[in-house]
Formats: C-alpha cells, sequence, structure tokens
C-alpha cells in the first residue's frame, strides 16, 4: 500500500494500487456473484496479477486509473472503481480503444450500499479536475441493471453493442460521456 489514500468519501478511501494488493483483489473476485457480469473474469493470483499490472501501467503512463477501495480505516479491498486507461480491441468503429474508460466492480457483499455511486462520484471529480473534460467510455454486459443505473447516473449514454467471443457470445453496451468545453 502507499502512503497514504489518494482520495476519501464519506465512507471510503481510494488508494492508487500497489503490489501489496494482490491477495485482496484475489479476495474481491473470490464470489461468483461478484464476477456474474465480468464475463470471463477470473479470480485466480494470475488473471489479478495482470490486472493489478495493467492497473498500474494505467496509473504509471497516462496518470489515472482504478482505485483500490476500502472502508475508512480498514485494511480489506471491498471495490477497485475509477477510470483506466483501456485498449479493447474491437475496432477502431467501436471507439473503445486507446481512450478513458470507467469501470466499477464492487464485491458481492458491499451491493446495495451505493459503493459506486458514492466513489465514482470521487473518481470522476478527480479525473475531471485533472484530466480536463473528456470523452470516457464504458461497457455493461447485458442484465447488469444496478452498472446501467450508475453510468446513467454520471451523464452515460448507450452508443453501440459487442458481442464477446465466446462460445456462447454475451452483448456488451457500450457507453460514453460526453464531456464538452464550453
Amino acid at each position: 500500500m502507499t502512503d497514504a489514500p489518494l482520495l476519501l468519501t464519506d465512507r471510503f478511501e481510494l488508494w492508487r494500487p500497489a503490489a501489496t494488493d494482490l491477495p485482496g483483489l484475489c479476495r474481491l473476485l473470490e464470489d461468483v456473484e461478484t464476477r456474474r457480469y465480468l464475463g470471463p473474469s477470473r479470480a485466480g493470483a494470475l488473471a489479478q496479477f495482470e490486472r493489478l499490472l495493467r492497473n498500474a501501467g494505467s496509473w504509471m503512463l497516462y496518470g489515472y486509473g482504478t482505485f483500490v477501495v476500502r472502508a475508512k480505516g480498514e485494511d480489506e479491498i471491498v471495490a477497485t472503481c475509477g477510470v483506466f486507461h483501456s485498449l479493447r480491441g474491437f475496432g477502431p468503429e467501436k471507439g473503445m480503444d486507446d481512450v478513458p474508460e470507467a469501470g466499477w466492480i464492487v464485491r458481492h457483499d458491499w451491493w446495495g450500499k451505493g459503493v459506486a455511486g458514492e466513489v465514482m462520484a470521487a473518481a470522476f471529480t478527480w479525473f475531471d479536475r485533472e484530466h480536463g473534460p473528456k470523452r470516457v467510455v464504458c461497457m455493461i454486459e447485458e442484465g447488469n441493471t444496478a452498472s446501467e443505473r450508475v453510468a446513467a447516473r454520471f451523464g452515460f449514454a448507450q452508443y453501440g453493442t459487442q458481442f464477446t467471443d465466446e462460445a456462447e457470445p454475451v452483448e456488451l453496451r457500450l457507453y460514453e460521456r460526453m464531456i464538452l468545453n464550453i
């Protein structure tokens, strides 16, 4: 862990990722319900190590990334939320490559407690202040109405769809948040 959280909300501390977060990130995705709308995401150490490195790389190269979220004064990771730099490989016409992408993963036992909304409000305020107004995308798996509500709260509008290339394709709804300089 770094010395101090980068941001605080009423209930949460938002930290930049650290190598010591790996066990907590594995625990975050242990529950199958937490992974329900995360496509092929896996909970194991290798998959979470790769996710941790991608996120740390986003922070290093672009100056922003997903926050590791802890309840104030606690060590356990309850969520990862924020804006990270993305390359999805869907092709340029889908608008999901080489762009800021918002995402939130909340541990199942914290669902329904307003975690994503509270943390993303702080993350977007910080991102817009530090990086200026710009287009941010997100993708939400069909059926994830809770995430669709969070996206709508922050001004995301659906602009397209993408299907996964798995044996049983899943529809991903593509959203964008447009911020214009006025």
